[in-house]
């Protein structure tokens, strides 16, 4: 027999307080640069945590944040947990309609809010139930003029508190430690609840050599939202790890985050394929060393082959493909080429790395077709279905869980094929997918193959009625600044003949200036499809 130790989140901050007390988190705020080291977070942390029981807060509390990245949310991910508390991270993007929502949902009991967010919840303030306390962290030394009540500087707040408090470590390592929301592309977002032990594992598993491998060496840039699936996990592993973290703040731009990367020395930075898209931009000027790139780590959505090749040939930077979702915490798979794949022409290469991969130890999975499990041959399709340690079993209080969550499996809803190794590629959401003539279209594969010609920046492809075939692709296309009125429709389907069957080449492209998105970065498929017919039906 082993000892039975609780996987919780208070045990990883007093890991860092003792062995990683001088590692330094380096954050970005509205007002410059904060250096702290582990040692004065976690102090930082104690005190966050004894100020909310000040507050009246208690063990089972969900406790929402409102904010940016920066060491202030970091220092909540952990006191908040840190008192058996529930950290709720709000995605700061959604509609008010969502916002409200989610806060009455969860019955949110406090809200740690950035000043500058602070308009977006006095807009819903008046709707909300259950929330007693609205803590504002701010650089400021006073509290911003404001119509909601019951409102505390956050500073101000830590200060009162005590230094030493005892953070909870003897709980159940199946206790709720967090909480977020899917991004709603349709209906109410839906709650999934995070375990202190599934967080710790996910940790684990980011610290894996053939996943994201983080380490006390590495310095670690989170531009994945912190109100978006945890960031990820990567606040949570780096503090464990004493890995030095960046935390870029509000209002992240391109330049700010190749200034970052150069300045601080970043080893491994994470985010959806838009961020990487405008960063390279950004990169093509020339203006910076960014030499300390081991990973780029891309999720959230398919990134494009062209993308890849122009971050390793181009700039020198190892890019690496993952997959995830809000219910798995998000890690799920990672691309990597497996040892003896490393002799393979250069091309081949690049089209193992372009697909999600394969699961980490900790997850299992299995794609099932019409008629069961689809064949390992990279070519049939089918939805795919995970369950593994840091994976939700159901959605907080939701009738949707019955649904997604069916005999042991989450049904992700996404559709793949599984290649010999193991190795899934992502074709298309079960609702994105283009069923043509009886045919399956898949609006990832296009939309990629546009992506590799020099000219576009971005590419969308969605499914538009059709008398005689069911439904035909129509592909939506952002060209690069300079290539505006320069390339023709004609010339990009002549792109794509040689790529694809003759069905599957799109009906028409539409270029446009921009191309909707969801809160955290992915294609608006809905919204675009609806803004297309109302140009069909126009021009009819």
């Amino acid at each position: 027999m082993m000892m039975n130790i609780p996987l919780t989140l208070s045990a990883m901050v007093e890991h860092a307080e003792k062995y990683f007390s001088k590692k330094e988190i380096v954050s970005r705020t509205a007002s410059g640069i904060t250096r702290l080291t582990y040692g004065e977070s976690g102090k930082r942390i104690r005190r966050l945590s004894s100020a909310l029981t000040m507050l009246g807060m208690k063990q089972g509390d969900r406790i929402g944040t409102f904010a940016w990245n920066h060491h202030r949310h970091l220092e909540a991910y952990f006191g908040i947990p840190g008192i058996g508390g529930i950290l709720h991270t709000i995605n700061i993007r959604l509609s008010p309609n969502h916002i409200s929502y989610i806060i009455n949902h969860a019955k949110d009991k406090a809200l740690l809010i950035d000043a500058e967010l602070l308009p977006l919840i006095e807009k819903v303030k008046d709707e909300l139930t259950t929330v007693e306390a609205f803590i504002i962290m701010t650089d400021e030394k006073t509290l911003p003029e404001t119509t909601i009540e019951n409102v505390y500087h956050y500073e101000q707040l830590i200060e009162q508190a005590d230094d030493r408090f005892e953070l909870l470590t003897n709980i159940d390592e199946n206790a709720p430690a967090g909480m977020c929301y899917t991004s709603a592309t349709t209906g109410n977002p839906k709650g999934v609840v995070y375990t202190h032990r599934a967080i710790v594992l996910h940790c684990m598993a980011l610290g894996l050599a053939d996943s994201a491998a983080i380490s006390e060496s590495d310095v670690a840039m989170p531009v994945v939202p912190m109100f978006h699936v945890n960031a990820w996990g990567l606040p949570f592993a780096a503090l464990w790890f004493g890995t030095t973290q960046v935390l870029p703040g509000p209002m992240v731009t391109p330049t700010i985050l190749a200034e970052l990367i150069e300045q601080e020395g970043v080893t491994i930075t994470g985010g959806v394929p838009t961020i990487w898209m405008a960063l390279l931009k950004e990169l093509d000027t020339g203006k910076y060393d960014t030499s300390s790139l081991r990973a780029v780590l891309c999720g959230g959505a398919a990134a494009p082959k062209g993308m890849i090749r122009a971050f390793e040939s181009k700039h020198k930077i190892p890019f690496i493909h993952a997959y995830g979702m809000t219910e798995t915490s998000p890690l799920v798979t990672f691309s990597r080429l497996k040892s003896y794949q490393s002799d393979l022409e250069e091309e081949d290469r690049l089209e193992v790395r372009s697909k999600q991969g394969y699961v980490v130890p900790g997850v299992d999975m299995k794609v099932m077709g019409p008629n069961g499990d689809v064949k390992w041959d990279g070519k049939e399709m089918g939805e795919l279905l995970l369950r593994g340690n840091w994976v939700a079993d159901e959605y907080y209080q939701d009738e949707r869980t019955d649904e997604a969550f069916r005999d042991g499996w989450l049904h992700t809803g996404d559709v793949v094929t599984i290649d010999e190794e193991g190795s899934i590629k992502i074709v298309d959401r079960t609702k994105d997918l283009i069923k043509s003539g009886g045919e399956w279209i898949s609006s990832v594969d296009i939309e990629n193959a546009l992506m590799t010609h020099n000219s576009v920046f971005e590419a969308s492809v969605v499914a538009i009625p059709h008398d005689e075939w069911q439904e035909r692709p129509i592909a939506c296309v952002v060209l690069k600044d300079e290539m505006k009125g320069k390339v023709t429709k004609e010339e990009l389907l002549a792109f794509l003949k040689p790529q694809f069957v003759k069905w599957w080449i799109p009906d028409d492209i539409v270029f446009m200036d921009e191309i909707p998105k969801t809160s955290v970065g992915k294609f608006l498929k809905r919204a675009l499809r609806e803004q297309l017919k109302k140009q069909m039906n126009t021009t009819t």
